[in-house]
C-alpha cells in the first residue's frame, strides 16, 4: 500500500515506507526506515529526473533538507508509459517522522519542472518497544 500518491505534470510518484528493526537501535535513539518509490510517466512526452530535494522532519519537529543529483546514483529518463522504481533509506533520532519533497525533471526540449512527492510517514510500528 502506498502512503503517498501524487501526480504532477503527468509524472506520478508513489511512495511506501517501512521500519527496519534490524538496522535500528532504539536505546541509542537510532531509528532506520526504508522507503520504496515508483515514478511513472503518465504524460505524453519523455522526461528525465535530474535532481531530488527531500524535506525530512523528525518527531521533534526538526527539519533537514537533502538535495542532490538524481536518485540512487541514477538519472532515469522515462518515456510515456514507463516507470522507474527504487528503494532508499532514512535514519531518524525519533521513532516517527515525515518526508516530502520534489524531483526536478527536464523534458527533451529543455523544459524544466518540479514534480511533487507527497508527504509520507516514517513510523515505528506499535508494539515494538
Amino acid at each position: 500500500m502506498f502512503a503517498s500518491d501524487v501526480t504532477t505534470c503527468g509524472i506520478r510518484v508513489r511512495v511506501a515506507s517501512r521500519y527496519l528493526e534490524e538496522r535500528s537501535d532504539p536505546a541509542r535513539r537510532h531509528f532506520f526506515f526504508a522507503y520504496h518509490v515508483v515514478i511513472s510517466n503518465e504524460g505524453t512526452t519523455p522526461a528525465r529526473l535530474i535532481e531530488r530535494h527531500w524535506i525530512i522532519t523528525d518527531g521533534f519537529g526538526r527539519r533537514q533538507d537533502v538535495k542532490g543529483p538524481g536518485v540512487v546514483g541514477q538519472s532515469p529518463r522515462l518515456e510515456p508509459g514507463e516507470s522507474f522504481e527504487y528503494t532508499s533509506g532514512c535514519p531518524l533520532p525519533t521513532e516517527i517522522g515525515v518526508m516530502a519533497g520534489t524531483y526536478l525533471m527536464v523534458r527533451d526540449d529543455g523544459e524544466r519542472f518540479r514534480v511533487q512527492v507527497g508527504p509520507f510517514t516514517l513510523a515505528r510500528p506499535e508494539g515494538l518497544h
